[in-house]
């Protein structure tokens, strides 16, 4: 008997509509409104602005660390409290190439970043070597995520932690990443981080053809972190993640060691919020340790609870509402932005258990 070749099995795993949606997303994302952006006058009501195509990039990038939430929470029951660490990560390791990238233009004209000359410093530490390669940068924004998850999650998930403690213990190491990263001598920037950046790859960043890139590279990962995780919650790897999470030591007795798929799929949405960390820099110009906070992982938990958790789309969507929303109060109403996000979040877990996702299947299954 031949066995289906993994392409075929990976493209068959998303049904008709699937698709539909995806090719809709993404003619917008690819075709429309980069030429309306890079092809109408300023002056003209169908011009897109910078403003619209940067918000938008860092939509796209948060719905990808949502849908990596997701995979851990929503089908393996893994409720991550410190996933910002693995975004900022994944920020600061393509960070360090930007900040090679800045060179002699800086204000202090040194080849060292102006805040290790304000410092003192006579040159790169260690960790700082290889990182004015661009391939070694992708290289470190998924490896050393990983493998902090890999490491972290091993003796979690070795030692039978889960539920609140698991929680708990990922909020600690956010926190403990957040204050090592706020030093001046850890070689990151300290308060400040990482910011005004000049190119990538020879070419300007603010260049509208490179904001475009970046925009429509934001919008082709989130489509394949989609199809991905379609692919891998339709497979046995996926059946047996939910049953992990419905009856763990059931999967036990069955024969399988929880573990390795536990860790597999923790590791892999490390390595998704490190990518998305990675274009996220970019296009929003800054990055320092206030990622890592822990307000800021309980916020991507709260996407993928608005949305609807088990669903892949629904974060995606939660994600999109509640950061739209985040822009809109903190400019009309900045004062107020954190109670909106604290009564959103007990509205939903009252109201709405399976987010809005669970709420149009509802409503469809009514109007039938």
């Amino acid at each position: 008997m031949t066995r289906t070749p993994f392409v075929v099995r990976f493209l068959a795993a998303t049904p008709g509509k699937g698709w539909a949606a995806v090719a809709a997303f993404a003619a917008v994302v690819l075709v429309l409104l980069p030429g309306l952006y890079l092809f109408t006058p300023k002056d003209s009501a169908l011009h897109v602005s910078d403003y619209v195509i940067t918000l938008g990039g860092k939509i796209m990038c948060y719905a990808i660390v949502a849908v990596a939430m997701d995979l851990i929470w929503g089908y393996a029951g893994i409720l991550s409290l410190g996933h910002g660490v693995f975004f900022a990560l994944g920020g600061y390791m393509f960070g360090q190439y930007l900040m090679r990238q800045i060179g002699l233009d800086g204000v202090y004209h040194s080849p060292l970043p102006d805040f290790m000359v304000f410092l003192d410093w006579k040159a790169f530490p260690w960790y700082w070597a290889g990182t004015e390669s661009f391939a070694f940068a992708l290289f470190k924004v998924v490896a050393i995520p990983g493998l902090l998850a890999f490491v972290f999650g091993f003796f979690a998930f070795r030692s039978r932690i889960k539920g609140v403690y698991f929680s708990i213990i990922t909020q600690a190491l956010t926190y403990a990443a957040m204050l090592y990263f706020f030093r001046n001598d850890a070689g990151f920037g300290g308060n400040n981080g990482f910011t005004d950046f000049k190119r990538i790859l020879g070419m300007p960043i603010t260049a509208p053809e490179m904001r475009i890139s970046l925009f429509a590279l934001s919008g082709l990962v989130l489509i394949f972190v989609l199809l991905l995780g379609r692919y891998l919650m339709t497979s046995k790897f996926g059946r047996i993640l939910t049953a992990i999470r419905d009856a763990e030591s059931r999967v036990m007795f069955l024969g399988y060691n929880p573990l390795h798929f536990k860790l597999a799929i923790w590791t892999l949405s490390a390595v998704l919020c490190g990518i998305a960390g990675a274009l996220y820099v970019p296009q929003v110009g800054i990055i320092n340790p206030s990622e890592m906070s822990p307000a800021n992982s309980i916020e991507i938990a709260i996407w993928a609870a608005v949305g609807g958790r088990g669903t892949l789309v629904g974060p995606v969507i939660g994600a999109a509402v509640v950061n739209l929303s985040k822009s809109f109060f903190t400019q009309a109403f900045p004062e107020y932005w954190l109670f909106f996000l604290g009564l959103l979040f007990v509205l939903v877990t009252l109201f709405l258990p399976d987010g809005v996702v669970g709420l149009w299947k509802r409503l469809k299954e009514r109007l039938a």
